[in-house]
């Protein structure tokens, strides 16, 4: 059978997607897709891995500000194969093998005008609410959004390229290469993806902190440098000063603090270099009380960053050089099934062990 025919004979069948419609509560049923539109395309979800975002609209209906006050299908990190093309598209081919950005801009805004579209406040984002995720059998998407991945490019390593997206931003806002000593607070998932980034940037250093063996363990696996155990305890941050200070051997120039709570945010402003950058990724609390004005002293500046921008074809390009493999973050899969579904959202709350859970559809 022809692709056209199959994408034909898939059209009679119905979408359907995980909505989460209450508080740990996902359940598969129908979606109807927008009308595919003249620069969209429609793609069969193939890849779509589990974010700690997620996590948090799963366990509470909420990420930050971001409220669910309706049913909403999850997900956002993803990819897939084109199953149909809109009237002017001529980038993208039926079956092709496509990472999918998930946020829509609105282009005319003052921040998508000067290129800093991930700052747009009009954003329309995959799983973020009010607007449906990708966890389903089908999504319709702009073309300009989807990025063809090269053959030697899995669909599930194309799915990893929007939380590498998040490493690869912050390493560019921090200007990382091949002098940067860096140091970073959390080896969850995201912590891992800015060590590879780092790594890939040129870094020549890098040390982890956690307080959590295993995934320590697994980051030293990955290629870190260094790893320090620390404790939740404020009181502890001078003794693991020491221990960070000692790891690294030299100043450290960039922190990237990929947890964002007073403690680990007070740890990386302590550790950098006078003139050095602390980089905030994680969102871990929406205040903190932090010894900034002796950081201001020494001219360390504080960066943030929100998502990503313009990333997915230098994400793509060192997938397929080998500069970066995210295939070992990969530690879970599941199916698209009522059953998987939960079972996945349950395996990646735990955390432990599992560091990207990832369903194959």
């Amino acid at each position: 059978m022809s692709l056209k025919n199959k994408a034909e004979e898939d059209d009679g069948k119905e979408n359907m997607a995980a909505w989460l419609v209450a508080v740990e509560t996902l359940r598969i049923q129908p979606y109807t897709l927008p009308i595919l539109g003249p620069h969209d395309v429609k793609v069969r979800m193939k890849a779509v891995g589990i974010c700690g975002s997620d996590v948090h609209h799963f366990k509470h209906m909420r990420c930050a500000n971001f409220v669910v006050k309706k049913p909403m299908v999850i997900g956002h990190e993803c990819a897939g194969v084109i199953e149909e093309v809109g009237s002017q598209v001529t980038s993208l081919a039926i079956g092709d093998h496509v990472a999918l950005e998930p946020g829509i801009s609105c282009g005319r805004c003052n921040s998508c005008r000067v290129g800093r579209y991930n700052l747009c406040p009009e954003m329309k984002f995959f799983g973020s609410p009010p607007t449906n995720g990708s966890l389903a059998t089908q999504v319709v998407h702009p073309a300009n959004l989807c990025f063809k991945l090269p053959d030697n490019v899995s669909l599930e390593e194309g799915a990893m390229c929007e939380p590498l997206s998040v490493g690869i931003h912050a390493c560019r806002r921090s200007n990382i290469g091949p002098e940067t000593k860096v140091l970073i607070m959390g080896a969850g998932p995201i912590g891992l993806v800015t060590m590879l980034a780092a790594r890939a940037f040129g870094a020549p250093k890098i040390v982890m902190v956690d307080i959590d063996e295993c995934r320590l363990s697994f980051a030293k696996k990955l290629g870190a440098d260094g790893t320090i155990l620390a404790s939740t305890k404020i009181e502890n941050v001078q003794d693991e000063l020491t221990q960070i200070q000692n790891a690294m051997g030299a100043c450290i120039d960039v922190s990237f603090d990929c947890v964002g709570l007073d403690k680990t945010m007070t740890t990386a402003l302590n550790a950098t270099r006078s003139g050095g950058k602390v980089c905030l990724v994680g969102l871990g609390q929406s205040q903190m009380s932090i010894p900034l004005t002796p950081a201001a002293a020494r001219e360390v500046d504080v960066i943030g960053i929100f998502r990503y921008r313009n990333t997915w074809p230098l994400c793509i390009d060192f997938l397929r050089t080998g500069k970066i493999d995210v295939k070992p973050l990969i530690t879970h899969r599941f199916s698209f099934s009522q059953q998987d579904v939960e079972k996945a959202f349950e395996t990646s709350s735990r955390g432990g062990n599992a560091i990207k859970v990832m369903f194959n559809l």
